[in-house]
């Protein structure tokens, strides 16, 4: 087990770089209290450490404990498309510390985060609002969409029944903390555990020097829509409304490629949260721990289980 105390670096960081964590519009504090395990000194140069969160890494698993309240500010919750309120969360994943790609494309179903920023926020696309209010349509209203009001902030997130704050797109307050525009920002974990970006990355993959571009999703608006299904032409009101085509943009169907980071700069697989659809990706490239499955069902309460004490497996 390698668990580094990295505290003093953080204070220090923190205090050079001029930010501290956020609050939300209501002026609710947010605690200055973090720990960082195992995680290389350039990426806690770089992350915004969360206002309560701890990783550590034993037996080729990575533990990640987090209380899902954001370090930067949020809109006003409740607000009139979002009666809930932002409430603590008791988050704990594992994820592999090597992940392996397993050769097929796995669609996550709507009871599945899909993973975790660097600030213990966690990622869920999905919505609980679907077409005739019929979840076995499949109809999902697309959530960026802005076809259903859903009280979407600044940071493309909003809350759920249970409290938990939650992006469906680019998480713009974490992004600015992180310089996004200026360097290849690592923004979390999938629950597969490869690492999340975005939206920048470097124009030639293999090629650090080649400069930044806003990397290229490859779906887009279908011509017409799937039937049975609503009337009318796609218009991105639903998650059916858009398909995939390869080789259309920068990135395979589930939204990332193979190549270079400053975290791991001989290479790996990685996600891309991008501006267009799907935003946040809709499927797996490797297995995703079940430590990602929401309790309560979809949309309704935040993934992790009990937690065991710090680096014991389950």
């Amino acid at each position: 087990m390698r668990r580094i105390s990295l505290l003093a670096l953080i204070a220090t960081t923190l205090a050079s770089a001029a930010w501290a964590h956020g609050s939300h519009d209501d002026g609710l504090p947010q605690g200055a209290h973090s720990h960082d395990h195992g995680w290389t000194l350039n990426l806690v140069r770089r992350a915004a450490a969360a206002a309560q969160m701890e990783i550590d890494e034993a037996q080729g698993l990575r533990f990640i404990r987090a209380d899902g309240i954001a370090n930067h500010a949020t809109g006003r919750f409740p607000n009139d498309g979002n009666p809930n309120s932002i409430r603590r969360q008791d988050y704990y994943f594992r994820l592999p510390l090597k992940p392996q790609k397993t050769g097929c494309v796995v669609f996550y179903r709507p009871n599945h985060l899909f993973g975790v920023a660097v600030n213990g926020v966690v990622f869920d696309p999905n919505t609980a609002e679907f077409w005739r209010n019929d979840r076995s349509s499949g109809w999902m209203i697309e959530a960026l969409s802005g076809a259903t009001p859903l009280g979407i902030d600044r940071n493309n997130a909003h809350v759920q029944p249970d409290g938990s704050y939650h992006y469906h797109g680019l998480p713009m307050g974490l992004l600015e903390l992180l310089d996004y525009r200026n360097t290849m920002a690592l923004i979390g974990w999938a629950a597969d555990g490869f690492p999340i970006y975005g939206p920048f990355g470097y124009r030639d993959p293999r090629n650090p020097q080649s400069g930044l571009i806003e990397l290229r999703p490859s779906w887009s608006l279908k011509a017409e829509r799937d039937q049975p299904g609503p009337s009318g032409k796609p218009d991105g009101t639903y998650v059916l409304d858009y398909g995939w085509t390869q080789g259309s943009g920068d990135l395979d169907e589930c939204n990332g490629r193979t190549g270079v980071t400053p975290e791991f700069p001989q290479g790996t697989y990685y996600y891309v949260v991008t501006k267009p659809f799907p935003h946040v990706p809709r499927c797996f490239m490797g297995t995703a721990d079940a430590s990602f499955v929401k309790r309560g069902g979809a949309h309704t309460r935040g993934g992790g289980g009990r937690p065991p004490p710090m680096g014991q497996p389950r």
